[in-house]
Protein backbone atom coordinates (compact mmCIF):
# COMPACT_ATOMS: atom_id res chain seq x y z
CA UNK A 1 0.00 0.00 0.00
CA UNK A 2 1.32 3.72 -0.62
CA UNK A 3 2.07 5.63 2.04
CA UNK A 4 1.72 9.50 0.76
CA UNK A 5 2.78 13.02 2.01
CA UNK A 6 0.64 15.83 3.06
CA UNK A 7 1.43 17.25 -0.50
CA UNK A 8 0.58 13.98 -2.36
CA UNK A 9 -2.68 13.54 -0.95
CA UNK A 10 -3.67 17.06 -1.35
CA UNK A 11 -2.26 16.09 -5.23
CA UNK A 12 -5.07 12.82 -5.59
CA UNK A 13 -7.85 15.07 -4.12
CA UNK A 14 -7.32 18.18 -7.11
CA UNK A 15 -7.03 15.56 -9.51
CA UNK A 16 -10.25 13.54 -8.31
CA UNK A 17 -11.57 16.64 -8.19
CA UNK A 18 -10.55 18.14 -11.69
CA UNK A 19 -10.54 15.25 -13.68
CA UNK A 20 -12.93 12.98 -12.31
CA UNK A 21 -16.11 15.21 -11.37
CA UNK A 22 -16.18 14.45 -7.88
CA UNK A 23 -16.71 17.60 -5.90
CA UNK A 24 -14.81 18.60 -3.23
CA UNK A 25 -18.22 18.46 -0.40
CA UNK A 26 -19.47 14.83 -2.06
CA UNK A 27 -15.50 13.76 -0.76
CA UNK A 28 -15.90 15.69 2.62
CA UNK A 29 -19.62 13.54 2.73
CA UNK A 30 -18.01 10.52 2.29
CA UNK A 31 -15.50 10.88 4.64
CA UNK A 32 -17.95 12.43 7.11
CA UNK A 33 -19.98 9.19 6.68
CA UNK A 34 -16.92 6.95 7.16
CA UNK A 35 -16.08 8.51 10.37
CA UNK A 36 -19.43 7.82 11.42
CA UNK A 37 -19.93 3.92 10.74
CA UNK A 38 -16.13 3.73 12.32
CA UNK A 39 -17.59 5.46 15.40
CA UNK A 40 -20.81 3.18 15.39
CA UNK A 41 -19.01 -0.07 14.77
CA UNK A 42 -16.70 0.48 17.68
CA UNK A 43 -19.35 1.85 20.42
CA UNK A 44 -22.57 1.43 21.53
CA UNK A 45 -25.07 4.44 21.55
CA UNK A 46 -23.40 7.11 23.60
CA UNK A 47 -22.97 10.92 23.63
CA UNK A 48 -20.63 11.77 21.58
CA UNK A 49 -18.07 15.52 21.83
CA UNK A 50 -16.51 16.79 18.02
CA UNK A 51 -13.84 18.96 18.34
CA UNK A 52 -13.97 20.79 15.14
CA UNK A 53 -11.83 23.74 13.54
CA UNK A 54 -12.38 25.50 11.19
CA UNK A 55 -11.17 23.42 7.94
CA UNK A 56 -12.24 20.63 5.49
CA UNK A 57 -11.40 18.31 8.62
CA UNK A 58 -13.47 19.83 10.69
CA UNK A 59 -16.17 19.63 7.96
CA UNK A 60 -15.48 15.70 7.83
CA UNK A 61 -16.16 16.14 11.64
CA UNK A 62 -19.24 18.00 11.69
CA UNK A 63 -20.58 15.23 8.56
CA UNK A 64 -20.19 12.74 11.29
CA UNK A 65 -21.96 14.63 13.95
CA UNK A 66 -24.96 14.95 11.84
CA UNK A 67 -25.08 11.18 10.49
CA UNK A 68 -24.67 10.15 14.16
CA UNK A 69 -27.30 12.72 14.85
CA UNK A 70 -29.50 11.56 12.37
CA UNK A 71 -28.89 8.03 13.47
CA UNK A 72 -30.17 8.97 16.97
CA UNK A 73 -27.12 9.52 19.09
CA UNK A 74 -26.40 12.12 21.17
CA UNK A 75 -24.15 14.98 19.24
CA UNK A 76 -22.29 18.05 20.26
CA UNK A 77 -20.40 19.85 17.92
CA UNK A 78 -17.48 22.43 19.43
CA UNK A 79 -16.48 24.80 17.06
CA UNK A 80 -13.44 25.74 17.89
CA UNK A 81 -13.66 28.71 14.93
CA UNK A 82 -15.64 31.75 14.25
CA UNK A 83 -18.29 31.31 11.47
CA UNK A 84 -16.47 34.14 9.61
CA UNK A 85 -12.82 31.95 9.41
CA UNK A 86 -14.86 28.81 8.05
CA UNK A 87 -13.18 27.30 4.32
CA UNK A 88 -16.33 27.23 2.24
CA UNK A 89 -16.93 23.61 2.56
CA UNK A 90 -16.93 24.07 6.17
CA UNK A 91 -19.34 26.37 5.87
CA UNK A 92 -21.76 24.95 3.88
CA UNK A 93 -21.72 21.67 6.16
CA UNK A 94 -22.08 23.87 9.17
CA UNK A 95 -25.25 25.45 7.95
CA UNK A 96 -26.71 21.98 6.89
CA UNK A 97 -26.05 20.52 10.36
CA UNK A 98 -27.24 23.31 12.08
CA UNK A 99 -30.89 22.89 10.00
CA UNK A 100 -30.86 19.20 11.03
CA UNK A 101 -31.07 19.77 14.51
CA UNK A 102 -27.20 19.49 15.45
CA UNK A 103 -26.21 21.09 18.92
CA UNK A 104 -22.93 23.60 17.43
CA UNK A 105 -21.50 26.07 19.68
CA UNK A 106 -18.67 27.98 19.21
CA UNK A 107 -15.33 28.18 20.68
CA UNK A 108 -16.32 27.03 24.13
CA UNK A 109 -13.59 25.04 25.21
CA UNK A 110 -14.58 21.84 27.11
CA UNK A 111 -15.35 21.04 30.18
CA UNK A 112 -15.05 17.58 32.77
CA UNK A 113 -19.14 17.51 31.89
CA UNK A 114 -19.06 16.76 28.47
CA UNK A 115 -16.43 14.67 28.64
CA UNK A 116 -18.79 12.44 31.05
CA UNK A 117 -19.21 8.89 29.57
CA UNK A 118 -18.30 10.40 25.82
CA UNK A 119 -16.37 9.67 23.25
CA UNK A 120 -14.32 12.55 21.78
CA UNK A 121 -13.94 12.69 17.93
CA UNK A 122 -10.82 14.87 17.30
CA UNK A 123 -11.28 17.10 13.70
CA UNK A 124 -9.58 20.20 14.94
CA UNK A 125 -6.52 20.31 12.25
CA UNK A 126 -6.09 17.76 9.59
CA UNK A 127 -2.69 17.24 7.50
CA UNK A 128 -1.95 20.47 6.85
CA UNK A 129 -0.96 21.85 9.80
CA UNK A 130 2.37 24.29 9.33
CA UNK A 131 2.78 25.47 12.70
CA UNK A 132 2.96 24.32 16.31
CA UNK A 133 -0.25 24.48 18.23
CA UNK A 134 -0.34 26.49 21.42
CA UNK A 135 -2.89 28.59 23.50
CA UNK A 136 -6.17 27.74 24.13
CA UNK A 137 -6.55 24.51 21.88
CA UNK A 138 -3.16 23.00 23.09
CA UNK A 139 -4.84 23.71 25.65
CA UNK A 140 -8.10 21.41 25.29
CA UNK A 141 -5.81 18.51 23.58
CA UNK A 142 -3.70 18.46 26.94
CA UNK A 143 -6.91 18.16 28.92
CA UNK A 144 -8.66 15.71 26.70
CA UNK A 145 -5.02 13.57 26.57
CA UNK A 146 -5.43 13.56 30.19
CA UNK A 147 -8.48 12.12 30.28
CA UNK A 148 -9.79 9.04 29.89
CA UNK A 149 -12.26 9.13 27.12
CA UNK A 150 -11.70 7.48 24.14
CA UNK A 151 -10.42 9.46 21.08
CA UNK A 152 -10.96 9.10 17.31
CA UNK A 153 -9.18 11.37 15.28
CA UNK A 154 -10.15 12.22 11.61
CA UNK A 155 -7.72 11.92 9.31
CA UNK A 156 -4.67 12.22 11.24
CA UNK A 157 -4.43 12.95 14.95
CA UNK A 158 -4.28 16.79 15.62
CA UNK A 159 -0.79 18.20 16.37
CA UNK A 160 0.94 15.54 14.45
CA UNK A 161 3.05 16.34 11.17
CA UNK A 162 1.64 14.18 8.51
CA UNK A 163 4.91 14.13 6.36
CA UNK A 164 7.35 13.12 9.72
CA UNK A 165 5.26 12.01 12.29
CA UNK A 166 6.98 14.69 14.99
CA UNK A 167 4.33 16.50 17.45
CA UNK A 168 3.71 20.18 16.68
CA UNK A 169 3.63 21.56 20.10
CA UNK A 170 1.09 19.53 21.45
CA UNK A 171 -0.57 16.49 19.77
CA UNK A 172 -4.03 14.30 20.24
CA UNK A 173 -3.18 10.81 21.40
CA UNK A 174 -5.95 9.04 19.49
CA UNK A 175 -7.61 5.30 20.44
CA UNK A 176 -8.03 5.02 17.09
CA UNK A 177 -7.70 7.23 13.77
CA UNK A 178 -9.92 7.09 10.06
CA UNK A 179 -7.89 8.36 7.32
CA UNK A 180 -9.29 8.20 3.85
CA UNK A 181 -8.05 7.00 0.37
CA UNK A 182 -4.17 6.20 1.80
CA UNK A 183 -1.95 6.21 5.32
CA UNK A 184 0.26 9.12 5.54
CA UNK A 185 3.72 8.92 6.33
CA UNK A 186 2.68 10.38 9.95
CA UNK A 187 0.92 7.78 11.28
CA UNK A 188 3.55 5.75 10.82
CA UNK A 189 6.41 7.10 12.13
CA UNK A 190 6.90 7.52 15.51
CA UNK A 191 5.76 9.21 17.78
CA UNK A 192 2.88 10.20 15.60
CA UNK A 193 2.40 6.17 15.30
CA UNK A 194 1.71 6.12 18.76
CA UNK A 195 -0.63 8.76 19.14
CA UNK A 196 -2.65 7.21 15.97
CA UNK A 197 -3.57 4.31 17.74
CA UNK A 198 -5.63 2.02 15.70
CA UNK A 199 -5.11 3.05 11.44
CA UNK A 200 -8.64 2.17 10.11
CA UNK A 201 -7.97 3.53 6.01
CA UNK A 202 -11.21 4.02 4.55
CA UNK A 203 -12.20 3.97 0.40
CA UNK A 204 -14.25 7.28 0.29
CA UNK A 205 -14.03 7.23 -3.49
CA UNK A 206 -10.68 8.36 -4.86
CA UNK A 207 -9.66 6.80 -8.27
CA UNK A 208 -7.29 3.32 -8.16
CA UNK A 209 -4.76 4.65 -10.84
CA UNK A 210 -4.22 7.98 -8.53
CA UNK A 211 -4.16 5.81 -5.37
CA UNK A 212 -1.49 3.52 -7.12
CA UNK A 213 0.48 6.24 -9.03
CA UNK A 214 4.22 5.14 -9.32
CA UNK A 215 4.67 8.59 -8.64
CA UNK A 216 4.14 7.74 -5.10
CA UNK A 217 7.64 6.65 -3.68
CA UNK A 218 7.04 4.85 -0.45
CA UNK A 219 5.02 2.06 0.07
CA UNK A 220 3.73 -0.32 3.27
CA UNK A 221 5.03 -3.29 3.13
CA UNK A 222 2.06 -5.60 3.62
CA UNK A 223 2.07 -9.14 4.71
CA UNK A 224 0.73 -11.22 1.60
CA UNK A 225 2.35 -9.33 -0.78
CA UNK A 226 6.37 -10.06 1.03
CA UNK A 227 5.03 -13.89 1.07
CA UNK A 228 5.00 -13.89 -2.45
CA UNK A 229 8.65 -13.53 -2.16
CA UNK A 230 9.39 -16.37 0.01
CA UNK A 231 12.02 -18.52 -2.39
CA UNK A 232 10.91 -22.27 -3.58
CA UNK A 233 12.22 -25.12 -2.67
CA UNK A 234 12.35 -27.56 -5.45
CA UNK A 235 11.61 -31.27 -4.68
CA UNK A 236 15.01 -32.43 -6.72
CA UNK A 237 18.00 -29.56 -5.70
CA UNK A 238 20.27 -30.33 -3.10
CA UNK A 239 22.28 -27.66 -0.82
CA UNK A 240 24.25 -25.70 -3.61
CA UNK A 241 20.99 -24.43 -4.90
CA UNK A 242 19.97 -22.46 -2.18
CA UNK A 243 23.83 -20.48 -1.77
CA UNK A 244 26.52 -20.17 0.23
CA UNK A 245 27.29 -16.91 1.99
CA UNK A 246 30.48 -16.28 3.67
CA UNK A 247 29.75 -14.95 7.24
CA UNK A 248 32.94 -11.98 8.04
CA UNK A 249 32.16 -11.45 11.64
CA UNK A 250 33.18 -11.37 15.49
CA UNK A 251 36.31 -11.07 17.32
CA UNK A 252 37.87 -11.58 20.89
CA UNK A 253 34.97 -11.11 23.18
CA UNK A 254 32.35 -10.51 20.39
CA UNK A 255 32.00 -14.13 18.74
CA UNK A 256 28.48 -14.77 19.74
CA UNK A 257 27.96 -11.83 17.21
CA UNK A 258 29.37 -14.20 14.48
CA UNK A 259 27.20 -17.81 15.86
CA UNK A 260 24.15 -15.32 15.65
CA UNK A 261 24.35 -14.27 12.56
CA UNK A 262 25.47 -17.21 10.83
CA UNK A 263 22.62 -19.70 12.26
CA UNK A 264 19.81 -16.95 11.38
CA UNK A 265 21.41 -17.37 7.70
CA UNK A 266 20.76 -21.12 7.85
CA UNK A 267 17.47 -20.76 10.19
CA UNK A 268 16.69 -18.61 6.12
CA UNK A 269 17.34 -21.02 4.19
CA UNK A 270 20.83 -20.93 3.25
CA UNK A 271 22.18 -24.00 1.58
CA UNK A 272 26.06 -23.73 3.21
CA UNK A 273 27.10 -21.27 5.46
CA UNK A 274 31.26 -20.26 6.37
CA UNK A 275 32.39 -18.19 8.89
CA UNK A 276 35.54 -16.16 8.45
CA UNK A 277 36.85 -15.29 11.61
CA UNK A 278 40.46 -14.28 13.25
CA UNK A 279 42.47 -17.58 13.08
CA UNK A 280 43.91 -16.68 16.76
CA UNK A 281 40.44 -17.54 17.58
CA UNK A 282 40.28 -20.65 15.69
CA UNK A 283 39.98 -23.04 18.47
CA UNK A 284 37.19 -21.68 20.37
CA UNK A 285 34.90 -21.57 16.72
CA UNK A 286 35.72 -24.95 16.18
CA UNK A 287 34.03 -26.34 19.37
CA UNK A 288 31.18 -24.35 18.80
CA UNK A 289 30.52 -24.62 15.02
CA UNK A 290 27.64 -27.47 14.61
CA UNK A 291 26.56 -26.93 10.45
CA UNK A 292 28.58 -23.91 10.28
CA UNK A 293 31.87 -24.01 8.78
CA UNK A 294 35.10 -21.80 9.28
CA UNK A 295 37.28 -20.00 7.92
CA UNK A 296 40.64 -19.06 9.64
CA UNK A 297 41.68 -15.36 8.54
CA UNK A 298 45.00 -14.07 9.29
CA UNK A 299 44.54 -11.42 12.36
CA UNK A 300 46.38 -8.66 14.28
CA UNK A 301 47.36 -11.23 17.06
CA UNK A 302 44.81 -9.65 19.19
CA UNK A 303 41.91 -11.16 18.02
CA UNK A 304 40.56 -8.37 15.07
CA UNK A 305 41.01 -8.87 11.83
CA UNK A 306 44.66 -8.01 9.48
CA UNK A 307 43.62 -5.83 6.31
CA UNK A 308 46.13 -8.83 4.78
CA UNK A 309 42.54 -10.64 5.47
CA UNK A 310 41.18 -9.57 2.35
CA UNK A 311 43.17 -11.34 -0.35
CA UNK A 312 42.29 -14.71 1.23
CA UNK A 313 38.56 -13.72 1.47
CA UNK A 314 38.37 -12.40 -2.06
CA UNK A 315 39.87 -15.68 -3.46
CA UNK A 316 37.25 -17.49 -1.01
CA UNK A 317 34.39 -15.61 -2.48
CA UNK A 318 35.79 -16.20 -6.27
CA UNK A 319 36.00 -19.83 -5.38
CA UNK A 320 32.80 -20.69 -3.49
CA UNK A 321 30.60 -18.07 -1.69
CA UNK A 322 27.50 -16.29 -3.47
CA UNK A 323 27.07 -13.61 -0.72
CA UNK A 324 29.15 -11.74 1.32
CA UNK A 325 27.43 -11.20 5.06
CA UNK A 326 29.92 -8.78 6.57
CA UNK A 327 30.28 -6.80 10.57
CA UNK A 328 29.26 -8.15 12.78
CA UNK A 329 31.40 -8.17 16.18
CA UNK A 330 34.65 -7.57 13.82
CA UNK A 331 35.69 -4.57 16.25
CA UNK A 332 36.40 -1.37 14.81
CA UNK A 333 40.40 -0.44 13.85
CA UNK A 334 42.40 0.65 11.17
CA UNK A 335 42.99 -2.81 9.97
CA UNK A 336 38.85 -3.04 9.81
CA UNK A 337 38.69 0.39 7.64
CA UNK A 338 41.51 -1.01 4.75
CA UNK A 339 39.84 -4.40 5.04
CA UNK A 340 35.97 -2.95 4.20
CA UNK A 341 36.94 -0.49 1.53
CA UNK A 342 39.30 -2.90 -0.29
CA UNK A 343 36.25 -5.71 -0.50
CA UNK A 344 33.84 -2.87 -1.27
CA UNK A 345 35.59 -2.37 -4.21
CA UNK A 346 36.48 -6.05 -5.24
CA UNK A 347 33.66 -8.49 -3.84
CA UNK A 348 32.05 -9.72 -6.94
CA UNK A 349 29.67 -10.96 -4.52
CA UNK A 350 26.90 -8.90 -3.31
CA UNK A 351 27.51 -7.60 0.41
CA UNK A 352 25.07 -7.27 3.62
CA UNK A 353 26.82 -4.60 6.02
CA UNK A 354 26.44 -4.56 9.44
CA UNK A 355 28.02 -3.11 12.53
CA UNK A 356 31.51 -2.16 12.79
CA UNK A 357 31.59 -2.59 8.63
CA UNK A 358 28.93 0.29 8.44
CA UNK A 359 31.27 2.19 10.99
CA UNK A 360 34.30 1.53 9.11
CA UNK A 361 33.00 3.79 6.47
CA UNK A 362 32.95 7.07 8.58
CA UNK A 363 34.31 9.54 5.75
CA UNK A 364 34.70 7.33 3.44
CA UNK A 365 30.90 6.82 1.93
CA UNK A 366 31.67 7.97 -1.46
CA UNK A 367 33.40 4.54 -1.81
CA UNK A 368 30.25 2.83 -2.12
CA UNK A 369 29.69 4.55 -5.41
CA UNK A 370 32.66 2.60 -6.44
CA UNK A 371 30.80 -0.87 -5.34
CA UNK A 372 31.75 -4.00 -8.01
CA UNK A 373 28.69 -5.59 -6.94
CA UNK A 374 25.24 -4.47 -4.97
CA UNK A 375 25.98 -3.45 -1.23
CA UNK A 376 23.12 -3.74 1.23
CA UNK A 377 23.52 -1.83 4.66
CA UNK A 378 21.95 -2.22 7.73
CA UNK A 379 22.63 0.58 10.18
CA UNK A 380 20.85 1.41 13.44
CA UNK A 381 20.12 4.91 13.65
CA UNK A 382 23.55 5.59 15.29
CA UNK A 383 25.91 3.83 12.47
CA UNK A 384 23.70 6.14 10.35
CA UNK A 385 24.78 9.24 11.87
CA UNK A 386 28.42 8.00 11.26
CA UNK A 387 27.80 7.31 7.83
CA UNK A 388 26.31 10.66 7.34
CA UNK A 389 29.26 12.59 9.61
CA UNK A 390 31.40 14.99 7.56
CA UNK A 391 28.78 14.98 4.66
CA UNK A 392 28.04 18.43 2.82
CA UNK A 393 24.28 19.42 4.72
CA UNK A 394 24.32 16.88 7.32
CA UNK A 395 27.09 17.59 9.71
CA UNK A 396 26.27 19.80 12.91
CA UNK A 397 29.13 21.88 13.56
CA UNK A 398 30.91 23.30 16.44
CA UNK A 399 29.12 22.15 19.58
CA UNK A 400 30.10 18.73 21.26
CA UNK A 401 27.93 16.08 20.93
CA UNK A 402 27.17 16.85 16.97
CA UNK A 403 26.46 13.57 16.37
CA UNK A 404 23.62 13.07 18.65
CA UNK A 405 21.54 16.40 17.48
CA UNK A 406 22.98 14.71 14.01
CA UNK A 407 20.93 11.55 15.24
CA UNK A 408 17.77 13.55 16.01
CA UNK A 409 17.80 14.91 12.69
CA UNK A 410 17.94 11.57 11.19
CA UNK A 411 14.98 10.43 13.34
CA UNK A 412 12.98 13.59 12.22
CA UNK A 413 13.17 12.45 8.96
CA UNK A 414 13.73 9.38 8.72
CA UNK A 415 12.15 8.54 5.40
CA UNK A 416 13.81 11.25 3.22
CA UNK A 417 17.06 10.64 5.05
CA UNK A 418 17.51 6.93 4.16
CA UNK A 419 16.07 7.80 0.19
CA UNK A 420 18.27 10.84 -0.48
CA UNK A 421 21.23 8.52 1.06
CA UNK A 422 20.16 5.05 -1.09
CA UNK A 423 20.23 7.58 -3.86
CA UNK A 424 23.28 9.00 -3.88
CA UNK A 425 25.68 5.96 -2.78
CA UNK A 426 24.06 3.72 -4.78
CA UNK A 427 23.08 1.25 -2.15
CA UNK A 428 20.12 -0.43 -0.37
CA UNK A 429 19.99 1.10 3.18
CA UNK A 430 18.05 -0.65 5.62
CA UNK A 431 17.78 2.06 8.41
CA UNK A 432 16.96 -0.25 11.44
CA UNK A 433 14.55 1.17 14.17
CA UNK A 434 10.87 2.08 14.77
CA UNK A 435 9.96 2.02 12.12
CA UNK A 436 12.88 0.00 10.10
CA UNK A 437 12.55 2.11 6.89
CA UNK A 438 13.93 0.67 3.65
CA UNK A 439 15.27 2.61 0.71
CA UNK A 440 16.70 1.54 -2.94
CA UNK A 441 18.85 3.67 -5.29
CA UNK A 442 15.93 3.95 -7.41
CA UNK A 443 14.42 6.65 -4.87
CA UNK A 444 11.83 4.27 -3.57
CA UNK A 445 11.53 3.52 0.32
CA UNK A 446 9.22 1.13 1.78
CA UNK A 447 7.98 1.07 5.85
CA UNK A 448 8.44 -2.51 7.73
CA UNK A 449 5.41 -2.75 10.31
CA UNK A 450 6.24 -5.94 12.11
CA UNK A 451 8.27 -5.98 15.09
CA UNK A 452 7.98 -4.86 18.68
CA UNK A 453 10.40 -2.87 21.74
CA UNK A 454 11.32 -6.28 23.14
CA UNK A 455 13.96 -6.59 19.98
CA UNK A 456 15.96 -3.82 21.09
CA UNK A 457 18.31 -6.36 22.44
CA UNK A 458 21.71 -7.20 21.76
CA UNK A 459 22.09 -9.14 18.66
CA UNK A 460 18.85 -8.75 16.77
CA UNK A 461 20.73 -6.71 14.06
CA UNK A 462 23.00 -9.68 13.65
CA UNK A 463 19.97 -11.83 13.37
CA UNK A 464 18.76 -9.79 10.51
CA UNK A 465 22.56 -9.98 8.82
CA UNK A 466 22.12 -12.91 8.18
CA UNK A 467 18.35 -13.16 7.38
CA UNK A 468 18.94 -11.00 3.93
CA UNK A 469 22.25 -12.82 3.19
CA UNK A 470 20.68 -15.99 3.02
CA UNK A 471 18.03 -14.66 0.83
CA UNK A 472 20.59 -13.27 -1.34
CA UNK A 473 22.01 -16.66 -1.71
CA UNK A 474 18.71 -18.28 -2.52
CA UNK A 475 18.17 -15.97 -5.50
CA UNK A 476 16.38 -12.91 -4.20
CA UNK A 477 17.73 -10.04 -6.02
CA UNK A 478 19.23 -7.10 -3.21
CA UNK A 479 15.68 -5.57 -2.53
CA UNK A 480 13.24 -8.64 -2.48
CA UNK A 481 15.94 -10.06 -0.18
CA UNK A 482 15.68 -6.84 2.00
CA UNK A 483 11.79 -6.68 2.14
CA UNK A 484 11.90 -10.28 3.11
CA UNK A 485 14.73 -10.71 5.40
CA UNK A 486 13.13 -6.86 7.24
CA UNK A 487 9.67 -8.32 7.47
CA UNK A 488 10.66 -11.94 8.12
CA UNK A 489 12.93 -10.48 11.18
CA UNK A 490 10.24 -8.59 12.44
CA UNK A 491 7.54 -11.03 12.14
CA UNK A 492 9.94 -13.42 14.40
CA UNK A 493 10.23 -11.21 16.81
CA UNK A 494 6.68 -10.61 16.98
CA UNK A 495 6.30 -14.04 17.27
CA UNK A 496 8.84 -14.43 20.13
CA UNK A 497 7.65 -11.54 21.63
CA UNK A 498 3.76 -13.56 21.96
CA UNK A 499 5.03 -16.60 23.44
CA UNK A 500 8.04 -14.88 25.98
CA UNK A 501 7.03 -11.67 26.64
CA UNK A 502 8.74 -8.57 25.13
CA UNK A 503 10.79 -8.03 28.01
CA UNK A 504 12.52 -11.74 27.93
CA UNK A 505 12.99 -11.60 24.54
CA UNK A 506 16.83 -12.43 22.90
CA UNK A 507 18.37 -12.56 19.84
CA UNK A 508 18.45 -16.29 19.81
CA UNK A 509 15.15 -16.73 20.95
CA UNK A 510 14.03 -15.04 17.56
CA UNK A 511 16.16 -17.39 15.58
CA UNK A 512 14.14 -20.18 16.56
CA UNK A 513 11.23 -18.53 15.65
CA UNK A 514 12.60 -18.29 12.22
CA UNK A 515 10.65 -21.38 11.32
CA UNK A 516 7.80 -20.18 12.51
CA UNK A 517 7.16 -16.75 10.71
CA UNK A 518 8.24 -18.72 6.85
CA UNK A 519 4.77 -21.01 8.14
CA UNK A 520 3.00 -17.81 9.75
CA UNK A 521 3.65 -15.70 6.07
CA UNK A 522 3.06 -19.34 3.65
CA UNK A 523 0.29 -18.91 5.54
CA UNK A 524 -1.15 -15.93 3.84
CA UNK A 525 -0.68 -17.66 0.41
CA UNK A 526 -3.69 -20.37 0.54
Amino acid sequence: MKVVTSEEMRKIDRKTIRNYGLSSSILMERAGLKVAEKIKELFEKRKIIVLSGGGNNGGDGIVAARNLHEWGWNVKVILLSNEKKLSPDCLEQYKIAKKSGVLIVFNTGISGKDLHSAVVVDAIFGTGLSKAVTGKIADIISFINNSTVPVISVDIPSGIASDTGQIMGEAVMADYTVTFGLPKRGHLLYPGAECTGKLFVEDIGFPDELLKSEKIGVELLENRDVSLLIPGRRRYSHKGDYGHVLVIAGSRGKTGAAFMCAKACLRAGAGLVTIGVPETLMDVFQSSVTEEMTLPLPDRGDGTLSSKASDKILAFIADKADVLAIGPGISLTDDTQKLITVLVLNSSAPMVMDADAINALEGHKHVLRRAKAPVILTPHIGEMARLLQGVKGQRVRGVEGSREKLRYQIEEDRINTAMKFAKETGTYLVLKGAPTVLAEPEGNAFINPTGNPGMASAGTGDVLTGMIAAFLGQGLNPLEASILGVYMHGLSGDITAGKKGEHSLIASDMINMISEAFISLKSRLL
